[in-house]
């Protein structure tokens, strides 16, 4: 009996799985042939995705490069905006919350606020409109967040993201497995990123997964692990300090609150800083409800210690600022992760000039042209 339920489940998904790879197909051959449009654009355009169906680090390697790029060009982020409550193209203002632009969006709006952020399911339509901004505010970088299988966009250069502990040429196509498409579109991609990497890794184990890619001799491979800063309070306002997140200690209980994708390195770093942890995990890019704030509640008042709080990672910080049900008297008592990442294998200036190197030779090339 314990073998045969999976045996059927899986064999239930064989259909799915036919129709699912014939239509992903077929739109990527409508693609290469050309009869679906592509558009190239007169300024670098930097695309950032992945195979998988999410939770590889997109956001903080858009990040990355909105630091590595933003004090010499005028760097635009371009996103869908998942979740969000508005339509079409919409440019980030002060006044823009979570629920106006997308939790992701948002978050980079408050890290960066003289770099624009900008929302368009339509990936052209937003390109256009932040190409026809007044010359002093026009891009001369767009990252193109999430944009891997956007085809309708030809990126000058595309990054393909894939987890270590979920590797793409160890998956299978959706529904079998997590990937959007077949592993053999890895050929689209200019670089490849393997994150969310280990600390303890050793030189064999980068080894085996070069082995395991086979590159095209123009891509580029890289390794990067997810770092965590200090904790900081959600709502700096509402505390004693706004570094008083940084004084909590290994006695302080949490009560973790997770709307992201693959919460295991976030839970494990509060394991590490923290004496006792209590995990509630949701959906990735949950909009916390009230019926979700009951539940959050019961589980908070449980806790016994005098020196409990509620931990969130940034994401969820970026929903939870403006939700209108959480209660006000856990605002002094809510913080986050800030997350980052930095490269393994010492690798951080080659990755650097590579991009930088790109951006100087599409500039040339244009000139010319």
């Amino acid at each position: 009996m314990s073998t045969e339920k999976p045996f059927k489940l899986r064999y239930s998904l064989i259909l799915p799985a036919l129709i699912y790879r014939l239509i992903v197909g077929i739109r990527n051959l409508l693609f290469n042939w050309g009869i679906l449009p592509s558009e190239e654009y007169q300024v670098p355009v930097i695309s950032i995705g992945n195979l998988s169906l999410g939770g590889t680090g997109k956001t903080p390697h858009t990040e990355y490069l909105i630091r590595l790029l933003k004090e010499k060009y005028r760097v635009a982020v371009l996103s869908r905006g998942y979740k969000r409550r508005t339509n079409g193209f919409l440019l980030a203002g002060d006044t823009d919350t979570a629920l106006t632009i997308g939790d992701e969006p948002f978050q980079m709006k408050r890290k960066f606020p003289d770099v624009l952020i900008a929302v368009d399911g339509n990936r052209r339509r937003g390109i256009q409109n932040l190409l026809e901004l007044p010359e002093h505010q026009k891009p001369e970088i767009i990252l193109l967040d999430d944009a891997f299988q956007h085809r309708y966009v030809i990126p000058s250069f595309s990054i393909l993201l894939t987890d270590y502990n979920r590797l793409y040429y160890k998956d299978q196509l959706f529904p079998f497995g997590f990937l959007r498409e077949p592993k053999s579109n890895m050929h689209r991609a200019n670089m490849i990123i393997v994150t969310k990497c280990e600390e303890d890794l050793h030189p064999i184990d980068f080894r085996v997964i070069v082995g395991e890619m086979k590159l095209f001799p123009y891509q580029h491979l890289y390794f990067t692990r997810i770092t965590y800063g200090e904790t900081e309070p959600v709502f700096p306002l509402r505390t004693e300090s706004a570094t008083a997140g940084n004084y909590l200690n290994a006695e302080n209980e949490a009560l973790l609150l997770s709307g992201i994708a693959s919460p295991a390195l976030f839970i494990q770093e509060a394991e590490r800083r923290f004496r006792k942890v209590h995990p509630m995990l949701f959906p990735d890019h949950h909009v916390f409800d009230k019926q979700d704030i009951r539940k959050i509640k019961e589980t908070f008042n449980r806790l016994n210690s005098p020196d409990k709080f509620i931990l969130v990672t940034e994401k969820d910080a970026a929903r939870i600022l403006h939700n209108p049900f959480f209660p006000d008297e856990w605002k002094q008592l809510t913080y986050y992760l800030p997350i980052r990442i930095d490269f393994c294998t010492k690798t951080t200036l080659s990755f650097d000039d590579c991009i930088r190197k790109h951006i100087i030779t599409f500039q040339q090339n244009n000139i010319f042209h």
